[in-house]
């Protein structure tokens, strides 16, 4: 179809120069590509190569909350597709679906949420290559503990031992895609109990164990899905304090 050949046009003229990321967040110290950047670079490629990127909203969830001054902030997280249209037989490829998360004090918290997830898309459908500073578009410190490179033999059988049925029934609701369940249990853990178990399961099999997590269970853990969950639990567990 028409349209794969558009996108790999799309994408050989961005590889050349890429879109650097030369806008600084000062409060957090990191640099990003802004959003107007995306546009300016993709817009006239897009035009010439009759590609058409046509942006469907699925969901939307909106949390109130207040910032350490006392104003409300909107925090909005939108689930949205993005139709790849070739222009010259109509051909299409949809990307998504695909997350983006924003804050606002006042009426633009949507539309922020919108362009992040428009960015996003864009960079991935096109692979689109970053000058200088190459760290992640993070908005948060708040990370999780690292992975241990190698399986600990007395953690993993601990964790089982203790927290079987909990590490049970998560795998159990990711393989019915009911993740907000999957993640009301998972982040409800003492921290280190995934950590011991989340190995590959061919490794711990090698090491005479069994698994607790499937390759399908991992693989949803670093889903879009599972990211949506993530904030939804946290949003939810800010607004019941």
């Amino acid at each position: 179809m028409s349209v794969y050949k558009a996108i790999a046009a799309v994408q050989a003229e961005l590889a050349k120069e890429g879109i650097s990321k030369s806008r600084n967040n000062a409060q957090q110290g990191y640099k990003f590509r802004g959003i107007d950047d995306v546009y300016n670079a993709l817009a006239p490629i897009l035009a010439k190569h009759g590609l058409c990127v046509l942006p469907r909203c699925k969901s939307r969830e909106v949390v109130e909350r207040v910032n350490s001054k006392g104003t409300a902030l909107f925090y909005v997280t939108v689930e949205a597709e993005f139709d790849f249209v070739c222009a010259e037989d109509g051909s299409r490829h949809t990307v998504g679906p695909m997350y983006g998360e924003a804050m606002d004090s006042g009426d633009k918290a949507t539309n922020k949420a919108m362009s992040a997830a428009y960015k996003y898309a864009a960079m991935q459908a096109f692979a689109i290559p970053t000058e200088g500073d190459n760290d992640a578009d993070a908005t948060t410190h708040e990370v999780q503990p690292m992975r241990p490179a190698g399986i600990n033999k007395a953690w993993f059988a601990k964790a089982v031992e203790k927290y079987g049925e909990d590490l049970r029934l998560i795998a159990e609701n990711l393989n019915d895609g009911d993740f907000d369940a999957a993640a009301s249990i998972y982040f409800s853990l003492p921290e280190g109990v995934i950590d011991s178990v989340w190995h590959a399961p061919t490794k711990l099999k090698a090491e005479g164990l069994e698994p607790v997590f499937s390759t399908a269970n991992i693989a949803a853990l670093k889903s879009n899905d599972w990211s949506a969950a993530r904030t939804r639990y946290f949003a939810n567990k800010e607004k019941a304090a």
